[in-house]
């Protein structure tokens, strides 16, 4: 006896068909979970570390002053102080520097910057005393 002549002659024909409907769902699902919670995360927000000394600040060295308005400072500190030479741009303090750095070879550089001032500044002075052949650049902090 087959399956036919129990059931009353029919066949019974399975549909091999995939229900997409609950998939939809769940991606729509999905799809507001993620567009609610990307407003949440900001990548531009950069937590900088505190700036702890972790060792004495160097007894005499050449301090550089960096002003919002381009202006720089440049001068011997400590035991051998000696006068503030100002600088209206970055070429002039570099060549004050070259002269300080030639007759100090030894003392090291600490750069004192404005919390205003862009940060391209900054970089840009470390690069300068680097290319002299400063060894130890510093950067002040409170």
């Amino acid at each position: 006896m087959s399956n036919s002549t129990l059931r009353g002659g029919r066949t019974r024909k399975f549909k091999a068909e995939i229900n997409v409907v609950p998939y939809i769902d769940v991606m729509l699902v999905l799809l507001v979970i993620f567009m609610v919670a990307a407003p949440m995360t900001n990548p531009s927000v950069i937590n900088l570390p505190t700036a702890g000394r972790s060792t004495l600040p160097p007894t005499a060295y050449i301090e550089i002053g960096l002003q919002p308005d381009a202006r720089a400072t440049i001068a011997m500190k400590g035991p051998a102080a000696g006068k503030i030479d100002t600088a209206a741009d970055r070429d002039a303090l570099t060549q004050k520097l070259q002269t300080l750095h030639d007759e100090n070879p030894e003392l090291p550089v600490m750069i004192s910057a404005d919390k205003n001032i862009k940060y391209d500044e900054v970089i840009q002075a470390i690069t300068a005393a680097k290319k002299l052949g400063v060894t130890r650049v510093g950067l002040a902090t409170k």
